[in-house]
Formats: structure tokens, C-alpha cells, sequence
């Protein structure tokens, strides 16, 4: 009976949750506004300023030091300022990797900006399965809540699904996206940058191959263990990375473990070329990726 009123509670939250308002617009103050004027080089300054913060208020292991960010958090408001008010013109004259890195950035400044707009993050019906302290606690945080891109408003799923999934054959996206959470990828405490993009995607791929909760070799019991974002969005590695070998799995794991194999040790690609192995998908830890005081 209880397990019934459970999935009954469930039920009543989810359709609650389904005819809730959207949640306001993010605007910025006055003062990161009044500088976004919309050029090249306006961004150029506030990007400038937006990696001071990250390099300030994001730790080596991607935490974020929310409560701090939250009292000095000018050059933040600046950075998604000028992301609002980029021209459009201007984004459309840059080459790929320029683009993928502006999207990126705007991605993980907003996601930044969503955590403040709640911080600190109370119980919702939005996140009746989710940690307390969990971004899943903040209704409509990917598909509802607005900000400002290029001059039209934006959502955080558009950027991720409508734009960079959509526009560009880059998966590695999926290693640099962070959704403010422990099982997302690390939050690097540098802005993403054209020049460095492939470099920087790489050393991205290799922190989450030596975190054991989101990648492990089982040799003894033969299993590989992935992080669930590979399971969600493997498939987006195929163009890229197809690959025939190994055998008994899916085209979306091959591909993945094919791009692994170029930054993985020489004894562990070996084994998974030769050897035949189940795999795995580990649990995904929605809790905050906050730096504790």
C-alpha cells in the first residue's frame, strides 16, 4: 500500500510540475548589461573576466565555491551579458571551433547563473527523486528558464540540442558540458577557447577516464564500467569515431570506446581490443558539484 501512495505522490508531483508557469527570464543587473554592447570586442573583454572568476571560484576537481561566487559575482553577470548581446553577425563570421567554444562557455556560465538565481537550492516537486542540493530541484532549469543568446532568447537544452548537437559533428561536447553536478564532467576553472578547443576536449576525456565513478576496467569480472552520459548520448560518437571492433556491442559503444582507445593507457586499450567484456553503465550523482566551505 505505501509503495502505491508512493507512485500515486509521484504522479500528482509530475502533473504539478507539468502545469507550473515557466519560470521568469534570467536578466543581469544594470551595470553588466550597460557593457554588453553586442561587438566582438566587448565579449572579448567580459570572456577575459569571466575566466578570472572561474579561475577564482572553481577548484582543480571542477567545485564551485557557489557561496563565494555568489557575493563577487559581477564578472559572471558580465560574461552572460555579453553572451546575451553578442551580434549575431559577429558569431556567424567565426570558424567552427570558435563557435563550439563560445557555446560552451555560454552553457556553463548559465548553468552557473541558474544556481545562483536559487542558491541555495531548496526541495522542489521538480526534484522528488533527486538530492535536496540537486540542480533537478530548480523547475524548468533546461527546457523552461530563459536567458538572453545572440540577441533572441535561449534555453539550456537549445543550446545543447538545437545548436551544438545539431549544428556540429563535435561529441566531445558531451565531456566539457557541465550541468552543476558530481556526475557531470569536471568544470574546468578556464574558459574554453578556440586555439586550445582539441586539446583542452582531450584533457577533459582524460580526467573523466581517471575518475573511477564515471569510468572503470573490471579485468577480473569483465566488465566495463561508463558513465551514463554514454549511454544517453553515445550514439552522438558514430560519425566521428565509428568502429567495427570490439564485437557484441552496440555501433554507439563501439564508437565511444574507439575514441577512448587513442587517450587510454597502452595496456588498457590492448585488453579492450583483444578481450570480450560486458558493459555497464554506472549510477549518476545529481548532487551539487559544490566546494563546502
Amino acid at each position: 500500500m505505501w509503495i502505491l501512495f508512493g507512485v500515486l505522490a509521484v504522479g500528482v508531483a509530475a502533473w504539478k510540475l507539468l502545469l507550473a508557469p515557466a519560470p521568469p527570464p534570467l536578466r543581469f543587473d544594470s551595470a553588466a548589461a550597460n557593457g554588453a554592447n553586442g561587438t566582438a570586442a566587448s565579449f572579448a573583454t567580459a570572456l577575459a573576466g569571466y575566466a578570472v572568476t572561474l579561475r577564482r571560484y572553481v577548484n582543480e576537481q571542477g567545485l564551485v565555491n557557489y557561496q563565494a561566487l555568489q557575493a563577487d559575482r559581477a564578472q559572471l553577470d558580465a560574461f552572460a551579458a555579453n553572451a546575451g548581446a553578442l551580434d549575431a553577425s559577429v558569431y556567424a563570421s567565426w570558424p567552427e571551433t570558435e563557435k563550439i567554444a563560445f557555446l560552451v562557455n555560454a552553457y556553463n556560465a548559465l548553468t552557473l547563473e541558474a544556481i545562483l538565481a536559487n542558491y541555495p537550492i531548496k526541495s522542489s516537486l521538480a526534484g522528488t527523486l533527486a538530492p535536496k542540493n540537486s540542480i533537478r530541484q530548480i523547475p524548468g532549469v533546461w527546457d523552461k528558464l530563459e536567458f538572453q543568446l545572440l540577441g533572441k532568447p535561449a534555453t539550456l537544452d537549445v543550446i545543447e540540442h538545437q545548436m551544438l548537437r545539431k549544428q556540429f559533428n563535435e561529441p566531445r561536447i558531451h565531456l566539457a558540458l557541465v550541468c552543476a553536478s558530481i556526475g557531470c564532467p569536471t568544470l574546468r576553472n578556464e574558459p574554453y577557447e578556440a586555439a586550445r578547443l582539441n586539446e583542452q576536449l582531450d584533457d577533459q576525456t582524460r580526467k573523466l577516464l581517471a575518475d573511477a565513478s564515471k569510468f572503470k576496467l573490471d579485468r577480473q569480472a569483465r566488465i566495463v564500467h561508463l558513465s551514463p552520459l554514454f549511454k544517453w548520448y553515445g550514439g552522438d560518437f558514430v560519425k566521428r569515431y565509428a568502429a567495427q571492433q570490439p564485437a557484441g556491442h552496440s555501433d554507439a559503444e563501439r564508437a565511444v570506446l574507439n575514441y577512448f582507445g587513442s587517450l587510454l593507457a597502452l595496456a588498457d586499450r590492448e585488453w579492450l581490443s583483444r578481450e570480450a567484456y560486458e558493459i555497464k553503465y554506472l549510477d549518476y550523482d545529481w548532487s551539487l558539484n559544490e566546494l563546502k566551505n
